[in-house]
């Protein structure tokens, strides 16, 4: 890559130009090819999860690797208004615990657009015995969250929508819980529902049963949660992805814990290595990670890329001059399935991308997203209730402006772009904040 840059506003001083961010963008140069390493940050799943986790338990917890950006920050500026002492030491963070509940009884929060953040913490809430106000950014009080306020209100919580049924943002007050009864929660509309009860429930100090109600979907997301909680003393008997026991004992604090690196993010340099040659080794996240994004290997493999597994790393390279398209379910890597949407654009033909509904839901509607960008590019796009089926072009169009809907994997995936030999621009690229503050920096390391 020649250069990166951004363009800002004509007459803007870079204050200026920073608060109008939604006009400015990145223009990255044609890349020849990508090489090199890059070490990951901590993953914004495991991170936020952690960060719960250790403020509920009983004990300090020092925490090291964890994610610096906008979604654990606010999870961050939640935890100490409700009560949670956080201080930060050279290399770690240490976390007191709350030893159960919340101490601070009422509280008025706010979110952004953090789901991880957002959704555990309305049922730790519920269960804390106070009066608590949750909102976020627009696009937050458009995601549903009814199943698990329905869930919660199951077990006897006391949950208002403050706006639209169903939608954020909502009022928490305090209730008499009861677990006695199984508690069934919806689990194909967001794994986020059921994660957030696994983890309050431990609050009630009674044993209890989930209950999953239709197809779970993004099932390794859940896997994360139970590994992260077991870390922590719980240790949760499931029947498959239908059925969860949690013992009645509450969180002890391990101590210390360290959280890896983001296996979602590892994907656009991983695809970067298939796309441009590589090799590229990302460092932080290998063959043991918990993530299920790890597995996004796969994909890569599946489209003729040669993968080394290490146990803190991953290497791919490619020496073949297109892609093989694929035909593959991954309602399992609903994060990592964005970059082989676009690595479609680099096949010999045309690839389907199947079972990835959830992405209606998220930070914005992916599909539809996703759908309109790669069309820009020159690719035929067929967009589904739950799948895409993506065409290549013969050449891509240069100098497209690749909007990015506030959605910081929009952002990140398109970079690929320029591996294919054209200038492309990334409009508002600072919503990359949300989980990489520093991935084009990054991504400039690997460009050749």
């Amino acid at each position: 890559m020649a250069e990166e840059h951004l363009v800002r506003p004509q007459g803007l001083s870079p204050m200026a130009a920073k608060d109008a961010r939604s006009q400015a963008y990145l223009e990255l140069k044609p890349m020849r090819r990508a090489a090199g390493t890059v070490r990951l940050p901590g993953s914004k799943s495991i991170s936020n999860r952690v960060l719960l986790l250790a403020a509920l338990a009983s004990g300090d917890t020092e925490v090291s690797g964890l994610l610096d950006a906008d979604d654990t920050q606010v999870m961050r500026e939640a935890l100490s208004r409700l009560g949670v002492s956080i201080s930060e030491r050279e290399g770690f963070l240490k976390v007191k615990g709350a030893g159960g509940p919340f101490t601070e009884k009422k509280a008025d929060l706010f979110l952004g657009n953090a789901g991880t953040a957002l959704r555990p913490l309305t049922a730790a809430l519920a269960l804390s015995q106070g009066e608590y106000h949750l909102s976020g950014v627009p696009r937050m009080h458009e995601r549903p969250i009814g199943d698990l306020v329905d869930a919660l209100r199951g077990m006897g919580a006391r949950i208002d929508y403050v706006r639209s049924e169903g939608f954020p943002p909502l009022m928490v007050h305090a209730s008499r819980i009861s677990v006695e009864k199984p508690i069934r929660v919806r689990g194909d509309v967001s794994s986020q529902f059921l994660t957030a009860l696994l983890m309050a429930l431990p609050l009630s100090r009674s044993k209890s049963r989930i209950e999953v109600q239709g197809e779970l979907i993004s099932r390794p997301y859940v896997e994360i949660t139970l590994n992260v909680m077991r870390r922590f003393g719980v240790d949760v008997a499931r029947t498959g992805f239908r059925f969860f026991a949690l013992p009645g004992s509450s969180y002890v604090s391990p101590g210390k814990i360290s959280v890896e690196g983001d296996a979602s993010s590892a994907s656009y340099f991983l695809a970067a290595g298939a796309i441009g040659g590589g090799p590229v080794r990302v460092e932080g996240v290998g063959r043991d990670s918990i993530q299920g994004d790890v597995r996004f290997t796969e994909v890569l493999e599946r489209m003729g890329a040669k993968v080394s597994l290490y146990d803190n790393a991953i290497e791919v390279k490619n020496e073949k001059e297109k892609l093989a398209p694929i035909d593959m379910d991954l309602n399992h890597i609903p994060d990592a399935a964005m970059t082989a949407a676009v690595m479609a654009l680099f096949a010999d033909g045309p690839s389907t991308i199947r079972n990835i509904g959830s992405w209606r839901v998220k930070e914005t509607d992916r599909i539809a997203a996703m759908a309109t960008e790669l069309r820009k590019l020159g690719a035929d796009v067929e967009e589904g209730a739950d799948f895409l089926k993506i065409s290549p072009p013969p050449s891509l169009k240069e100098n497209v402006l690749v909007e990015t809907y506030d959605d910081h994997r929009i952002a990140m995936s398109f970079s690929l772009v320029a591996l294919g030999g054209v200038p492309v621009r990334i409009n508002d690229p600072g919503c990359v904040a949300k989980t990489f503050p520093r991935f084009f920096e990054e991504f400039e390391k690997i460009s050749k």
